[in-house]
């Protein structure tokens, strides 16, 4: 039978959230279609995430980790109950929700909001959150009022209208989640996609000048043609001395990869596109950068893609032998 869970996405003191899912909970245990249960993240404590690699990979470090992608795991579909905290979710419903990939990655999901004006962008920010994590979201969705749907003591009174509203969401997240991997993407699709996080992940770490999150992306043997001297530079570590001399260079470093194309074929992939990597020097001057040609291969080791040859590049005025460094895409 389909197996959904009731995730209070909340540990405050004083939640209101815990009430909220069990008035989700009774409802739904009226139904004979699924099996509800709640999750309550008081009883699954995470730090603030401390996995060394990112979730899309699935190799958790962490025993608080793999137990909660066991939790996840075995349920088909989620709803989220949220309160809205400065006009989006709480910190420990995000942290939660970023530990894991795969274990959210096609399962449906509803959201039931709370808040001054019924949590509303809470819940748009939820949506977003899940819709990129390749979740199902549903378009129904519950939204509770602070003033109209508790009393005076906060306790909740929801009417009948948001209980037929409940029903509408819980029947969509109950066919949704009875899909299944039918639901799923191709696998193409999933490794595509889990590329071009890869790449995000480059430039996040870039902007961060944080050189162990590279080293995390990069194959032990990559190999560089980048845009200077030697030839080439063989392995991580000549890789990262690279990007160590780029960040001595900056203050503040800016880099994006824009018009990104993809392609995959087994375990093995490439990518290209045009980046510019730019910041501020120490002495406060803005170097806005250059346009470059962009080029990544990728292979797949124990299910994780790592880059394994990158190649920049500027065109070269044949006659007089010098780059053409101010093209723009």
């Amino acid at each position: 039978m389909t197996r959904i869970g009731i995730l209070i996405g909340s540990t405050r003191p004083g939640r209101k959230g815990e009430q909220v899912a069990r008035w989700v909970h009774e409802r739904a245990a009226r139904r004979g279609d699924a099996r509800f249960e709640v999750i309550d993240l008081l009883d699954h404590p995470l730090p603030h995430l401390d996995e060394p690699l990112p979730a899309l990979t699935g190799r958790y470090q962490h025993a608080h980790t793999r137990a909660w992608a066991d939790t996840i795991a075995g349920f088909d579909g989620f709803v989220m109950v949220t309160p809205e905290y400065n006009a989006s979710i709480p910190g420990v419903l995000k942290n939660a929700i970023d530990y894991l990939y795969a274990e959210w990655t096609h399962k449906a999901v509803g959201f039931v909001s709370y808040g001054v004006r019924g949590g509303a962008l809470a819940a748009r920010r939820l949506r977003a959150l899940c819709e990129l994590l390749q979740m199902g979201a549903v378009a129904p969705q519950v939204s509770l009022s602070l003033d109209a749907d508790f009393d005076e003591q906060g306790t909740l009174t929801a009417g009948a209208h948001q209980a037929g509203a409940l029903d509408t969401l819980l029947d969509h997240v109950v066919a949704r989640g009875a899909q299944g991997p039918a639901a799923a993407p191709a696998p193409r699709e999933t490794d595509e996609d889990a590329i071009r996080r890869l790449v995000d992940g480059v430039t996040g770490a870039v902007r961060a000048k944080d050189t162990e999150a590279l080293r995390r992306l990069y194959a032990a043997d990559v190999v560089s043609f980048d845009i200077e001297p030697p030839l080439q530079h063989v392995g991580v570590d000549a890789k990262l001395k690279n990007w160590a001399r780029v960040f001595a260079t900056f203050q503040d470093v800016t880099y994006e990869i824009r018009d990104l194309v993809t392609a995959v074929g087994g375990d093995v992939a490439y990518a290209h596109g045009f980046g510019r990597l730019g910041g501020t020097l120490p002495d406060g001057t803005p170097a806005g950068g250059t346009w470059v040609r962009v080029t990544l291969c990728f292979r797949k080791t124990d299910g994780a893609w790592l880059i394994t040859h990158d190649q920049v590049s500027v065109p070269l005025d044949i006659p007089d032998g010098k780059g053409v460094v101010d093209l723009e895409p």
